[in-house]
């Protein structure tokens, strides 16, 4: 999964004039585009790796557009997504946007600032994406340390010095040195204060 896979728009509308019209749009920025006319199909069908956006219309049979996307929230997915609705209000708009929609669009929408939409999507969910990979990687080598290698990184990271590590495990100074070279290398990273950088990023909690 990198930034440099292709992005699929996902277009999620029972209206089939519509959802072809919207399809159309998008294709005509050269972007690819998978299309359903069901939430549920929608569901069974979508790839957790695939990069792009979703657009998910308010009203369908099966499942509303806002019901999709509170069960996408559920299941932890952070592809962005546009709301698009011909039945818009302001407290529709408001949840969706509090839920932590890309955005809300009322139809008839223009084409020019859908796709402009799209785009800003497509970038923040490269960013994200991004992001994710490096949080990934680093959980990666935090979970190659041993358990000894952890605890000392829980000490590192609340600045204690060698000789209060050796006293407050009961094992040398010496062998804290190891430890921490060790863990150190494993990590990837030459200071106290690199490190302190990548476990904010991995969002580990210092128990010390």
């Amino acid at each position: 999964m990198t930034s440099e896979m292709t992005p699929v728009i996902n277009i999620v509308d029972d209206d089939r004039i519509a959802r072809e019209s919207l399809k159309w749009l998008v294709e005509s920025a050269h972007l690819m585009v998978k299309e359903f006319k069901r939430g549920e199909d929608f569901l069974q069908h979508f790839k957790h790796n695939d990069p792009g956006c979703v657009i998910l219309d308010v009203r369908m049979p099966d499942i509303n557009g806002m019901e999709l996307f509170a069960r996408l929230k559920e299941k932890g997915e952070t592809i962005p997504v546009i709301i698009v609705t011909g039945h818009a209000d302001v407290s529709m708009a408001v949840r969706a946007m509090k839920a932590g929609a890309f955005d809300f669009i009322e139809k008839p929408y223009n084409d020019a600032l859908m796709l402009e939409l799209v785009q800003n999507a497509i970038t923040c969910d490269r960013k994200t994406r991004k992001q994710q990979h490096r949080v990934d990687n680093i959980q990666h080598r935090i979970n190659q340390l041993t358990p000894r290698e952890s605890e000392v990184m829980n000490f590192v990271l609340n600045a204690k010095q060698n000789k209060i590590i050796a006293y407050e495990l009961g094992i040398s100074i010496k062998t804290v040195e190891l430890h921490r070279s060790n863990l150190m290398n494993k990590m990837n990273v030459t200071s106290p204060t690199e490190l302190v950088r990548l476990a904010m990023m991995a969002g580990v909690e210092n128990t010390v």
